[in-house]
């Protein structure tokens, strides 16, 4: 249980992209009926378990479909609040998404948030063994020099959590719509971003 005013002098801070820093277009089981897989299949975790021969024209099709939803993405409400805040107080701001770069500057720039990430400070899927591992969240923690007991872990589902909770770091769980509880991976539960300032 984190303390009161637990995030106060937590000053390293990941986010995960879509669906927490910005209202994701994506159309999940489109992509997956696309691709040939079965609804709610892991995407990524199905194309990684194919030969490769037969991954790869779907790798290139998941990337395509990516960068085509990644341009209608739009701001989550208190993203920009939340991210000039922490970036006043002069906190580390970092991206963990299972996307590729291409797909996360695209997206960015839609939203308008790419000067609050350095390109150094965002690891997408290419980069480190993606969410729900913790890799990603430790290789960002070793770069900054940081502890897990002076980071957080920002995300709107189960692979974001997982992953902080792996980490030793603190896990905040966007919850827009105030229907998931995954409470045993979850530090603090807010229903929009503008919330965790309350924290600070």
């Amino acid at each position: 249980m984190l303390a009161p005013n637990p995030l106060r002098h937590r000053n390293h801070w990941i986010f995960d992209l879509d669906g927490t820093l910005t209202v994701s277009a994506h159309d999940f089981e489109h992509i997956r009926s696309e691709l040939g897989l079965a609804p709610a299949t892991p995407i990524l975790e199905a194309l990684h378990a194919m030969p490769a021969d037969a991954a790869a024209p779907l790798w290139e099709l998941l990337n395509e479909l990516e960068f085509y939803y990644a341009g209608k993405s739009s701001v989550m409400q208190g993203a920009d609040e939340l991210l000039q805040k922490l970036h006043n107080d002069g906190r580390q701001l970092a991206i963990l998404t299972r996307n590729t770069m291409p797909v996360v500057k695209q997206t960015l720039h839609s939203c308008r948030l790419e000067h609050f990430f350095p390109v150094e400070h965002i690891l997408d899927r290419d980069a480190c063994i993606p969410k729900p591992s913790p890799d990603g969240i430790k290789r960002l923690l070793e770069f900054w020099q940081a502890d897990a007991d002076d980071s957080v872990m920002v995300g709107d589902y189960l692979y974001d959590l997982e992953a902080g909770k792996g980490a030793g770091v603190a896990t905040i769980h966007l919850d827009t719509r105030g229907d998931t509880d995954w409470s045993e991976y979850t530090d603090i539960r807010v229903a929009g971003l503008g919330e965790i300032i309350d924290y600070l």
